[in-house]
């Protein structure tokens, strides 16, 4: 247990381990891996970001721990918000380099959604939510929730963007009609029937899913614990952090959860805070396929900016990448408040999140070498 005292009192008071950009952040990540020795895994995407980059999904894991118990971090599910999910797995291996590694086996999946990563979108190469795509077997890519096919026209408008935009207007009096809660599930719960709208996801299994349902195993064999933290930004209060659940947990999962993390720390989507019951979550995808007799997912989930900002960013990129020009100076412009919004640059909020992932790292070494 000596690493799991030493890193609960290890921070860092600078912010560089966030990157500027995408490449910047992969090379980064696979030298600190291979610093560690350990095993580095590039998967591409067959698509090419903005400098003619090779787009990969960079899988690294050690070799030396305990097979038995496994910590799995992973980022960039949503794309833009790799910025900080990277910087958290930069900061750890570069910690590990120097004050020792855990005695827990890890596996680092970077850039889940390159595409998203580098062309600083929160969807994919096809416009889908990769957090909405992992349906299980036998549930069917159709539907949207009740009240989205309402709001179409107000989130995904089918024209050229323009410079009146009364969106606020009209979005404080969708909340004022509905209830932020019932516009919440019917906005983002995952939708089916709008290829070009927000929170699409999908026809069929992504890349990241089948690479995923390819390979996960693997990395996994022998796992008899796992402890697997997803990072994620842009719900929640600014800089503070909230551990989501989007599957049934059991007796044993959720003791563990609030005493390796804290009950305040855990919400279940079905709770009245800040989430909503999704459809296609990662988390109870990974659950269901049974690669350990225990696999608890978290949603690590910072909070950036309030609700309706968020959601007017991810309309107005989303709104610009489809009808507006591409490379365009406002195209160009509305990409880069969507990094700010999901990864802002004001460095008390960077150290804020980032201590507050490595601590989540630690309690989470912890909680594996008790268990």
């Amino acid at each position: 247990m000596l690493f799991a005292r030493i890193v609960s009192g290890a921070t860092v008071n600078k912010s560089t381990s966030f990157s500027s950009d995408y490449a910047t952040a992969r090379l980064r990540f696979r030298h600190a891996a291979n610093c560690l020795g350990w095993t580095l895994e590039p998967h591409s995407i067959g698509c090419l970001g903005p400098n003619g980059e090779d787009l990969t999904i960079d899988v690294a894991w050690s070799e030396n721990g305990s097979p038995e118990r496994t910590l799995v971090i992973s980022s960039g599910v949503h794309g833009v918000e790799g910025f900080f999910g990277s910087a958290v797995q930069l900061a750890m291996l570069e910690q590990w380099a120097t004050r020792g590694a855990p005695s827990v086996r890890c596996v680092f999946l970077h850039g889940l959604n390159p595409y998203g990563f580098s062309w600083l979108r929160r969807f994919d190469e096809n416009n889908v939510d990769p957090n909405r795509n992992f349906l299980l077997e036998g549930e069917q890519y159709q539907g949207a929730p009740v009240g989205y096919a309402e709001l179409n026209g107000l989130l995904n408008p089918r024209r050229p963007p323009s410079r009146w935009n009364p969106f606020f207007i009209k979005a404080l009096l969708a909340i004022a009609r509905h209830g932020m809660p019932a516009l919440r599930q019917s906005i983002a719960a995952g939708q089916y029937e709008f290829p070009q709208g927000l929170f699409f996801g999908g026809a069929g299994p992504t890349q990241m899913q089948q690479l995923l349902h390819r390979h996960l195993a693997r990395w996994l064999r022998g796992s008899r614990s796992v402890v697997h933290l997803d990072f994620h930004t842009g719900l929640g209060r600014s800089s503070a952090c909230k551990l989501l659940i989007d599957y049934p947990l059991t007796t044993s999962a959720r003791a563990h959860l609030t005493d390796w993390f804290g009950a305040d720390s855990i919400e279940a989507c079905d709770s009245d805070g800040i989430s909503y019951d999704a459809r296609g979550g990662l988390g109870r995808w990974c659950v269901s396929r049974r690669l350990a007799s225990e696999y608890l997912f978290a949603c690590a989930e910072f909070g950036t900016f309030g609700p309706i900002k968020v959601l007017a960013g991810l309309r107005a990129e989303n709104h610009a990448h489809h009808w507006g020009a591409p490379g365009s100076a406002s195209t160009v412009h509305l990409k880069q408040e969507l990094k700010e919004l999901f990864c802002p640059s004001d460095e008390r909020w960077r150290l804020n999140v980032l201590n507050q992932s490595l601590r989540l790292v630690s309690q989470a070494v912890d909680g594996l070498n008790q268990s």
